[in-house]
């Protein structure tokens, strides 16, 4: 429900995304990979000037994966987030500082207890503009001696599928239920 499809080249519809948010004028866009996404997504949405986070796919092979293929390490995806900013309230340098803030970018395929290369540090940008933004702040890593994130164009972003975004296809009510302790 709410979620656009796109004709795709192969004619099947898919859960795509717009590389730009192009329908909502003034807005911008910046897509990262930090590990889970509902980790990071809850950390974006409660930022001032960002309008809108969305889960999802990208840096993969498959078209329109799921999440279990996902998990398989099979598709060449990191699991991201899309988010949508207004850069007169926050700007893309902005993103990239809390974007840095919030994971360790130097650890390979993994995230704290999260492991395998969809947990990956990546940011996927989207013009000119924002792949030199990033690369100037991975290059200060590098200077130290550190790996850090990549950077890849941001095309082929799939939306994670309803359920997964919000998190109720994978954490049931019984999966955070605790033990009884005696005593």
């Amino acid at each position: 429900p709410g979620q656009a499809l796109y004709l795709v080249p192969d004619g099947k519809w898919s859960r795509r995304v717009c590389q730009r948010a192009a329908s909502t004028p003034g807005m911008d866009t910046a897509t990262f990979g930090a590990g889970c996404f509902w980790c990071i997504e809850a950390v974006f949405s409660e930022m001032k000037g960002v309008a809108k986070v969305t889960s999802g796919y990208a840096g993969g092979s498959v078209v329109d994966p799921t999440y279990k293929q996902v998990c398989t390490g099979t598709t060449g995806h990191a699991e991201v987030v899309r988010v949508t900013f207004d850069p007169a309230v926050i700007t893309y340098r902005d993103l990239l500082k809390i974007f840095f803030a919030i994971h360790d970018p130097t650890t390979l395929n993994r995230q704290g207890n999260d492991v395998g290369t969809s947990y990956r540090s990546a940011i996927f940008y989207q013009d000119d503009e924002q792949k030199h933004a990033a690369e100037a702040v991975i290059a200060t890593y590098r200077e130290m001696g550190r790996d850090a994130a990549e950077i890849r164009v941001a095309e082929d972003v799939a939306a994670a599928e309803d359920g997964i975004r919000s998190g109720a296809a994978v954490v049931t009510p019984d999966a955070l239920a605790m033990p009884q302790l005696e005593g």
